[in-house]
């Protein structure tokens, strides 16, 4: 991440177009977000545009814009995204499902820094710095006459590769704390940490999502969590039960297992050893007794 941190700054002050490389959900935009802030174009726009999310033959007319009459609906002229950040920087996400018709556009306005409203006969100058993303090795889709080499060379002046959050467990407690503080003050709660038994679930999960799913994780676990710490049991159910640290006890009907039940099932279930029962609960065995205090459930006869 020092590497990516020292590209953000080495490309921010130039116009070079940049692509990004990371699997879904490893911060692709934050990146290009950055990038854009430290440049002399942060005062003019960011439009962030998810080709994926939009049909081939609605992203022409997004991007470049359309006049009146050029298809039906189309009841008056309407600029495109790359109008729209005159000035600033268009950064545009999954690049690599873009069609073979609009690779061609886009390498126009890389190329000529013009463009062509669907439906006009007048090219339009846009100055607008161009950062693309992809979670797709483009290459491999050059040998398979899927994505343009031309393009490819155009949008990848400079290339910056984020590595997966499981590459990089290290900076997951700094993206907590992050998130803890950006979810307390969305959320008015007062989670003031996480625990060691939590943290420990945090760095030996594979997070397949990425640090969007650490951030979904983090969010769920403030709402619940309130106030103090964030426990194992306050994470998504799915991160526990992969790491085996589920509090998986049945629920009786439809109602949630409270806290204490959980604590007494586990200890009835390892005949009241506390030091397994903790275990089974994914917390620290100190922390078992303290919740045993506060809660206060007995200590039974058998309990070692």
């Amino acid at each position: 991440m020092k590497k990516v941190f020292s590209l953000i700054d080495t490309v921010a002050p130039t116009n070079a177009a940049v692509l990004i490389n990371g699997e879904t959900g490893t911060g692709k935009e934050l990146v290009a977000r950055a990038i854009h802030e430290r440049s002399g174009r942060a005062n003019g726009p960011f439009v962030p545009v998810h080709c994926s999310a939009i049909t081939s033959s609605l992203l022409e007319s997004d991007l470049f814009g359309h006049t009146k009459g050029a298809f039906t609906g189309a009841i008056r002229d309407k600029p495109g995204r790359f109008e729209m950040a005159e000035g600033g920087t268009i950064f545009l996400d999954e690049i690599a499902t873009l069609s073979p018709e609009i690779q061609v556009s886009l390498l126009r306005v890389l190329q000529e820094k013009t463009i062509e409203p669907v439906g006009g006969t007048k090219s339009i100058t846009v100055d607008v710095r161009i950062i693309s993303a992809t979670n797709r090795r483009l290459p491999a889709l050059i040998q398979q006459n899927v994505f343009r080499k031309d393009l490819y060379y155009r949008v990848n002046v400079l290339q910056i590769s984020l590595p997966p959050l499981r590459k990089r467990i290290k900076d997951i407690p700094a993206l907590t704390s992050h998130f803890i503080e950006k979810y307390n003050r969305q959320h008015g709660c007062n989670i003031v940490g996480i625990s060691r038994e939590a943290n420990k679930i945090l760095t030996s999960y594979s997070w397949p999502g990425n640090v969007r799913e650490l951030e979904n994780a983090i969010e769920h676990a403030v709402i619940l969590g309130q106030h103090n710490l964030i426990e194992p049991w306050h994470l998504p159910e799915e991160i526990r039960e992969v790491e085996k640290n589920k509090l998986s006890f049945p629920s009786t009907g439809t109602f949630p297992i409270s806290e204490e039940d959980k604590i007494r099932n586990a200890l009835a279930k390892t005949a009241g050893n506390v030091t397994r029962a903790a275990h089974i609960l994914g917390i620290h065995r100190t922390t078992l007794w303290r919740k045993m205090r506060e809660l206060k459930i007995p200590r039974l006869p058998e309990m070692l």
